[in-house]
């Protein structure tokens, strides 16, 4: 491991940030005082820094001592409405937020790398730091995008990361090409009639309609998507009813879609629209669905994402980087920049094998000088390319 040795001195710095930031999570759109603290770091450093990007983004600008191109670095700050169980000494505070997917270390890790290239600015070119609000599927990257990102900071080519509990810290893994799952959410809405539960009869149920619906929509990827094809349909949210005697008159049905292939997402979407349109007139009731297209498919640039790795390796070493062969089914709202200024992102492994979005989630926080040093290494190789 080949850390940066001016990011390795203020290592501790990094992490008291870090536990500052995840002390005090905030969702997306929210993030004030997360953004602040940014704006106010880029600020002391001598950075020029611009706020209220797409609501709660922040974008510095630091210019090196040579002429060369622009590379812009993202990070996302949102957290995730989720009670933390972590019982760590800086768990959250704020009741019912908590950061279980590390965008607390994505911030801290930009902000490492914004710190040393202003101190040493001794590179070519123009470093463009992002930071993004809202990743967890509230918009974030299309709000800025929105807000003329790279028309007011045009950037040759943009670069993310994202934090990997596998257990091997300092794991360097991309996929080049299509990486991560483009991502719907939808809610389906049956408006039945309800009656007293000691007569059903009366009614048309549906919690009883719900739960064929449910039955029917895993029917889609089994028996509708081809086998090698990599998809996925999950509901993940039922709701209905009020009491223990009362049959309700309203159920909705939520979940995702998590896709690879455009021409896939179109068949299911339709498939949906089908079985809900025949349930529908089945039971003589109406079913209502929204889908709302939340994340697009993740494409890294073939060569900017050797370059990214080659680079990791300088940080990592060698045995530690790798072409992944597999795509990830999560999904990733920098996939959006990616549509507008080629680039490539990457996931770096750490020591901690709990699962991303888990309540007892536990980072590792020496991973923090290592994306710090990888993100300042980007801006010295690229920006001189």
């Amino acid at each position: 491991m080949s850390i940066i040795s001016r990011i390795a001195e203020f290592s501790e710095d990094l992490v008291a940030l870090r536990r500052d930031f995840h002390e005090h999570p905030e969702l997306g759109m929210e993030e004030f005082r997360t953004s602040k603290i940014v704006a106010k770091l880029l600020i002391e450093w001598g950075i020029e820094t611009h706020t209220e990007i797409g609501k709660t983004g922040v974008v510095g600008v630091l210019k090196g001592n040579k002429p060369g191109r622009s590379i812009g670095l993202r990070a996302d700050m949102d957290a995730l409405p989720m009670e933390e169980r972590t019982n760590l000494p800086f768990s959250s505070k704020n009741p019912g937020v908590m950061h279980a997917c590390g965008h607390d270390a994505h911030t801290t890790m930009l902000l490492g790398a914004a710190r040393y290239l202003a101190e040493k600015r001794d590179f070519s070119g123009t470093a463009i730091f992002i930071f993004q609000p809202a990743e967890e599927g509230l918009g974030g990257a299309r709000a800025m995008l929105a807000d003329k990102l790279f028309e007011r900071f045009p950037c040759d080519e943009v670069y993310g990361m994202h934090n990997w509990p596998t257990g091997e810290l300092g794991k360097v893994s991309i996929k080049p090409g299509i990486a991560m799952a483009g991502a719907d959410f939808f809610d389906i809405h049956i408006r039945a009639y309800g009656s007293h539960a000691a007569m059903p009869h009366i009614s048309k149920d549906p919690i009883v309609i719900a739960s064929s619906l449910v039955a029917q929509l895993q029917t889609i990827v089994s028996r509708n998507v081809p086998p090698i094809e990599p998809l996925v349909l999950s509901v993940t949210k039922i709701h209905a009813g009020t009491a223990y005697n009362v049959i309700p008159s309203d159920c909705v049905v939520s979940g995702t879609m998590r896709y690879f292939s455009k021409e896939m997402a179109n068949m299911v979407r339709q498939r949906m629209s089908d079985l809900t349109a025949g349930l529908a007139k089945s039971y003589g009731v109406e079913i209502d669905i929204v889908n709302q297209e939340i994340f697009d498919v993740l494409i890294n640039n073939e060569d900017l994402s050797h370059e990214m790795l080659d680079i990791a390796s300088e940080i990592v070493g060698t045995d530690n980087v790798a072409l992944r062969p597999n795509v990830i089914a999560g999904s990733e709202d920098f996939a959006d920049m990616l549509k507008v200024v080629p680039g490539a992102y990457c996931n770096l492994g750490h020591g901690v094998t709990v699962p991303l979005h888990n309540d007892g989630f536990i980072l590792d926080e020496d991973i923090l000088p290592i994306g710090a040093s990888i993100y300042a290494k980007i801006i010295e190789k690229r920006t001189a390319v």
